[in-house]
């Protein structure tokens, strides 16, 4: 499944970050990353708290527009060598100046510019605000998408802590994305179960849900996300990494394509969860016997959904259908 050709919808820039590429700059930098790496030089943890730990570590030698860009070259080149056509990553001003809206700029103009010069895959940026770091933050975070949608920042979500919080927080926040046209998703239904999905959904305007397969554990709920077409972006080798579930044969996306949800499969932190998108299609192929049609449809499924304008999405299924 290397070569066919792929979208992935629900990939963090900074959680993409291949490990010699963070070695070289924290070692260009002198920056000490003790515990990072195991002596493969893969990312090394033992659980969801190791995990996080390591994730900052690693990202804490990214500090300049020059460091963004040079990320978004080796995650865009990665990407393409697993048959990605279109990604859009999450990409918070949080840790591109700090929500300063000057500052923020001259991020995300070095991210775009470094995105364009990668041939054969098309890139759009969704800006992402925490959600541990509160509504006011949110706020600011939605200013600086606002003020830069465009042709490039194509769509506005959030991450972080689900349980901090509630969905309706953040209104605002959305609504002020909304207004300036971007497309809306945010986390929900990977470790807040059903309730997360449905106040997301109340609340927030969104089309698609980040994860969202705590879902199935609510046949209501399911019945609505198929009626309403939300799109799930599901990430199967990351929700069994952080034990969301035993194995990929455990995992509940089989139900969600059954019940006629859409949804797409993504891989959220590939290095971190030692994974590639290939990975994820091959090991979906042997526990769930799908074939290349079934991921050809899925892929075509996130075409519709992805935040792109008309001529993009023309272009990403004339390649999917050659």
């Amino acid at each position: 499944m290397t070569h066919a050709p792929k979208l992935e919808l629900h990939l963090h820039l900074e959680g993409a970050a291949p490990p010699a590429f963070i070695r070289k700059l924290g070692a260009e930098k002198g920056i000490a990353l003790d515990g990072v790496f195991d002596d493969k030089g893969a990312y090394v943890y033992n659980d969801f708290e190791g995990f996080l730990k390591v994730y900052e570590a690693a990202t804490e030698v990214l500090k300049s527009p020059e460091d963004f860009a040079r990320l978004t070259t080796a995650v865009l080149e990665q990407s393409r060598a697993e048959g990605v056509i279109y990604t859009e990553c999450f990409i918070s001003p949080d840790f591109c100046g700090g929500r300063d809206l000057s500052a923020w700029r001259d991020y995300l103009a070095a991210i775009a510019e470094a995105a364009s010069a990668v041939d054969g895959i098309d890139m759009r940026a969704i800006v992402t605000c925490i959600r541990h770091f509160g509504p006011d933050a949110a706020r600011e975070t939605a200013r600086c998408a606002a003020e830069t949608a465009g042709v490039f920042v194509t769509g506005f979500g959030m991450g972080g802590n689900e349980g901090m919080h509630r969905a309706a927080d953040f209104a605002p926040a959305f609504a002020q994305a909304g207004e300036a046209g971007l497309g809306l998703t945010s986390h929900a239904g990977e470790f807040g179960g059903p309730t997360s999905v449905r106040e997301t959904l109340d609340h927030l305007n969104v089309t698609r849900i980040g994860h969202g397969v705590r879902a199935t554990e609510d046949a209501d709920l399911m019945s609505r996300l198929a009626e309403e077409s939300v799109h799930l972006e599901i990430c199967p080798g990351s929700n069994v990494a952080l034990g969301v579930y035993p194995n990929v044969g455990a995992h509940p996306i089989d139900t969600i394509r059954t019940a006629g949800v859409p949804f797409c499969v993504s891989t959220d932190d590939p290095p971190f969860f030692h994974t590639t998108l290939t990975q994820e299609y091959d090991a979906l192929a042997s526990a769930h016997g799908w074939d290349a049609e079934t991921f050809r449809d899925i892929n075509l499924t996130a075409s519709r959904a992805a935040f792109c304008d008309a001529d993009t999405r023309a272009d990403i299924i004339r390649q999917l259908e050659a």
